[in-house]
């Protein structure tokens, strides 16, 4: 059975790189993955998705609205643009940030209030504090691996050597800084 993933975000935020390492993560786990990707204007703080499919055998990379298994939106405003893309029983991870469009900063929309209050009342979000934990590690901008290794503790492919698949994809200086990220991604969902 294919399972369908979609990774929302803003550019800057690592959205594609957390895809990338997932991807690569689930073909050494033996799966047949395809990954597609939209930028959008992601250089401006424009959206930024990513669709990872696995499986057996995946006959293509894009998901259909309503087919996604797990929805991870690594800002909070992307979660609600892409609610439609979930499936009836899927997962929302969402973290907790919000990072205002360019059509926000220049005053011609506003920043919706109450989007996790919105959220739940179609879905069981998962709520994670990303940005956050990121920061007590020493850089916000690693928020994009808490929040991969939420997913990767939920979906239950911790054997996977991640910490070797992240020395081979990130750059030397941020590959600790890394580790520790997904590690605490892990957890901060682990009763779950």
């Amino acid at each position: 059975m294919t399972k369908s993933i979609l990774l929302v975000g803003v550019g800057g935020q690592g959205t594609i790189l957390a895809s990338k390492i997932l991807t690569t993560g689930l073909m050494e786990a033996g799966y047949d993955v395809k990954m597609s990707e939209i930028h959008g204007m992601s250089q401006r703080g424009g959206s930024v998705s990513s669709q990872v499919r696995y499986g057996e055998k995946v006959m293509s990379p894009v998901i259909e609205k309503g087919s996604a298994d797990i929805i991870v939106s690594f800002e909070k405003m992307e979660a609600l643009r892409s609610l439609d893309y979930l499936k009836k029983d899927g997962m929302l991870v969402v973290n907790n940030v919000e990072i205002p469009s360019m059509s926000v900063i220049i005053g011609d929309e506003t920043y919706p209030d109450n989007i996790v209050e919105e959220l739940r009342k179609h879905v069981d979000a998962i709520v994670v504090d990303a940005t956050k934990t990121a920061g007590t590690l020493g850089n916000e901008k690693a928020a994009n691996m808490v929040l991969l290794g939420t997913i990767i503790h939920l979906m239950g492919l911790e054997k996977i050597n991640w910490d070797a698949i992240l020395e081979a994809n990130v750059k030397p200086k941020f590959v600790e800084l890394n580790k520790k990220a997904l590690r605490a991604g892990m957890e901060a969902v682990s009763g779950r």
